[in-house]
């Protein structure tokens, strides 16, 4: 897909202020998912007109909503790399960890942060298994397994003060919220131009 039908998807949504090079970024992302995901199936998604209005602008628009004040944001159960490598390439004062327990999934990660040269790691192992001393800025999660398991396993990586940022739907983030209440919970913010997607954003007090 070229640049310029990613550029006109993104503004005709509203998302405003992506750069060329973030731009361009997107455009070599999509080509690597599209090459990668023959063999591991990384979404079922396959059209790239698709790919870019459920996965791509979605998670641009996630990455436009972090607080300035976020350095350093673990991605829990990247996969293929969403929301974290949207955030790295939107908002590249970001420092990103991947973190997928899957190590061809792992794989692909690192080949799409080489090839793209952004500020962002893989950790290929469980986030139970990161070193305890290592805390994070933010925590995103989106269609991971168990959610709620996943949610409760990512609030020892938030610093106090930090935000937890889940990808839900109005119908299970009442749910989400009520059962994890180590979290203060902001109102779900509403996806603009999706059908019942919300951006769960939770400070850790």
């Amino acid at each position: 897909m070229t640049v310029v039908k990613i550029a006109e998807a993104a503004a005709q949504v509203g998302l405003t202020g992506l750069s060329l090079e973030a731009t361009e970024k997107f455009s070599v992302y999509l080509d690597l998912l599209q090459r990668w995901n023959s063999r591991l199936n990384l979404t079922a998604i396959r059209e790239p007109e698709e790919i870019l209005r459920r996965h791509f602008l979605e998670c641009i628009f996630c990455a436009q909503q972090l607080p300035d004040e976020i350095d350093i944001l673990l991605d829990f159960g990247s996969g293929a790399g969403l929301p974290g490598i949207p955030i790295a390439i939107s908002r590249p004062e970001i420092s990103v960890t991947l973190a997928e327990s899957q190590a061809k999934k792992a794989s692909f990660l690192r080949e799409v942060v080489r090839t793209l040269g952004l500020r962002a790691e893989v950790y290929d192992g469980r986030v139970e298994d990161i070193p305890s001393g290592r805390i994070f800025d933010a925590v995103t999660l989106r269609a991971v397994d168990k959610m709620l398991l996943a949610c409760q396993a990512a609030l020892p990586r938030i610093k106090p003060g930090g935000q937890m940022i889940v990808f839900a739907t109005e119908n299970t983030a009442s749910g989400i919220q009520r059962k994890i209440e180590d979290l203060t919970w902001d109102t779900p913010l509403k996806v603009p131009f999706s059908h019942q997607e919300v951006l769960l954003f939770g400070s850790k007090t």
